[in-house]
C-alpha cells in the first residue's frame, strides 16, 4: 500500500465543508488520503474548533497581518507539512500565483454555484445564492474545480444540481445547497483525487 496522500484544507469561517471532509475521511470514504493540516485565515474561525476536536494540527496565517509575506509563508506551511493535496472548503482568500503554480493541479476548491454561472471575483458565500435568485435561476448547485490564477477558472471535477424553490431565501438556497452538494461532491472530489482517478 502507497503512502496516504497528506491533505490541507483552507477555511476561513465555520468549517462545514471542512466538517463534511472529516465525517467522510472517519467512514472510510477516502482510503488514500487523510487531511493532516487546516490552515485558517482568521484566528476566529470555528473551523479551527473543528480541526481541534478531530485531532488535526491547525494554524492561522492572516493575509491581513502577513500582507505581500502571505503567499510565502502558506507556501512554508504546506511545503513543512509535505502536502500533497491542497483543499479550498470556504476559503475567502485568493491565492497568489506563487502558490497555484507550485500546486498546479494540486489545488481544489467548492463554489456554491454551477459554474461558469454567477462565479469569479467577488461571488462567495451568500452573495451567490442572492444572485442566482435575483436572476431568477431555478436550478443551481456546486461545482468542484482545480484552482489556477483565475479565480473560479480552473477546470471543472464534478458539479451536482439543486432546485431552487419557490420562497426561497438566500440563507435557505445556501444550506440546501450545501446539504445537497456540496457536502456530497467535496468529499467525492478529493478521494478521486487521492486514489489517481484524476490528476
Amino acid at each position: 500500500m502507497s503512502e496516504k496522500k497528506r491533505i490541507a484544507v483552507l477555511v476561513s469561517g465555520g468549517g462545514t465543508n471542512l466538517q463534511a471532509l472529516i465525517e467522510a475521511q472517519c467512514r472510510g470514504e477516502n482510503p488514500n488520503g487523510e487531511i493532516v493540516l487546516v490552515v485558517a485565515s482568521n484566528p476566529g474561525a470555528y473551523a479551527l474548533v473543528r480541526a481541534e476536536l478531530a485531532g488535526i494540527d491547525h494554524m492561522v496565517l492572516s493575509r491581513k497581518e502577513l500582507g505581500d509575506g502571505f503567499d510565502d509563508a502558506l507556501l512554508g506551511a504546506l511545503q513543512e507539512n509535505r502536502i500533497d493535496l491542497v483543499v479550498l472548503a470556504g476559503f475567502l482568500s485568493i491565492l497568489g500565483k506563487k502558490v497555484t503554480d507550485a500546486y498546479a493541479r494540486r489545488i481544489i476548491n467548492v463554489h456554491p454555484a454551477l459554474i461558469p454561472s454567477f462565479c469569479g471575483a467577488g461571488f462567495y458565500g451568500l452573495r451567490v445564492h442572492e444572485a442566482a435568485l435575483a436572476y431568477g435561476v431555478k436550478v443551481t448547485g456546486a461545482t468542484v474545480h482545480f484552482v489556477n490564477e483565475v479565480p473560479d477558472g480552473g477546470q471543472i471535477i464534478l458539479q451536482k444540481a439543486v432546485d431552487v424553490l419557490p420562497g426561497d431565501t438566500p440563507e435557505i438556497l445556501q444550506k440546501r445547497v450545501m446539504e445537497q452538494a456540496e457536502w456530497k461532491l467535496l468529499p467525492q472530489a478529493v478521494a478521486m483525487w487521492c486514489s489517481g482517478e484524476i490528476r
